[in-house]
């Protein structure tokens, strides 16, 4: 079932209109959380990147859209599904009906999807530079909004070249992040991730990695610009996301990646997954 503006209705009886800004003109923003034991993941970071975004594209916040108010909502939606532990949860929130480029109102609906989340990391996980498209660099770049052409071409590219995903590259030829997250390259004690400026999604696994590292002596992190050059060079890459966690890369072009680093990482994630936001 979908949770509609606190309505749960079964899929085939939500009605979205042609006038719907989302559809015509891409006027959506969205958060991806993990629900795992009845608890959503990070939560409290998810809503306050939610809550970033929505006052920079000027759209108007209800005033029950407090945090618990939306997990509570959330979470009303996952009870209704199956009765599996994970879940994939998208919350989109989207400008209401009318106007123009000019909207006729700044105010808001907000739809809640719930599917079981079955992902697993992968052993083997293959990937190369996607150059057909540029994802350019710029504030409105970090936020989650429903304009995701590149990353479409970008995951069809690596669907029909039996890649597992693609690193999406910005207008300097600099790494940005790849299709579906964030990425970190390591080299020695040092481990890169390119800074906001490069134009990747603030990602919220992207920054628990990033405190993380900030607690470890034995690293250093550093949020710059990374070429496609010193990807060639690393001795690991991996991504992040709020559904895989992290995911070690063991392939790109020729190279084969260790994985050790990233698997670490991951294992301390998951702690703090289970320990709380």
């Amino acid at each position: 079932m979908i949770n509609f503006n606190g309505n749960l209705l079964f899929q085939e009886n939500i009605k979205l209109s042609t006038e719907n800004r989302g559809f015509k003109y891409g006027d959506t923003i969205f958060e991806t959380v993990k629900v795992l034991n009845n608890k959503v993941v990070f939560w409290e970071d998810h809503y306050f990147r939610l809550m970033a975004s929505m006052r920079m594209l000027r759209m108007k916040i209800p005033m029950e859209f407090t945090l618990e108010f939306l997990e509570q909502e959330i979470l009303k939606t996952v009870k209704v599904q199956n009765e599996a532990s994970s879940f994939r949860v998208r919350l989109s929130i989207y400008r209401k009906d009318g106007g123009l480029y000019t909207p006729k109102t700044n105010e808001v609906d907000y739809l809640i999807e719930a599917n079981e989340n079955a992902y697993q990391t992968k052993k083997i996980y293959s990937i190369d530079l996607f150059k057909d498209f540029y994802n350019f660099s710029g504030l409105l770049s970090t936020i989650k909004t429903n304009n995701r052409m590149v990353n479409t071409l970008a995951s069809i590219f690596a669907d029909e070249n039996d890649l597992d995903n693609c690193i999406l590259l910005n207008e300097r030829k600099g790494v940005v992040e790849v299709s579906n997250g964030n990425v970190f390259v390591v080299k020695g004690t040092i481990i890169k991730t390119p800074a906001l400026t490069e134009g990747c999604i603030k990602g919220i696994i992207r920054k628990k990695v990033i405190e993380i590292l900030a607690k470890n002596k034995e690293y250093t992190l550093e949020e710059t610009i990374i070429s496609p050059f010193e990807i060639q060079k690393a001795d690991e890459v991996f991504i992040t996301n709020a559904i895989i966690g992290i995911q070690p890369i063991t392939n790109y072009k020729k190279k084969v990646f260790t994985t050790e680093i990233g698997e670490k990482l991951a294992s301390n994630l998951k702690v703090l997954q289970f320990v709380g936001n």
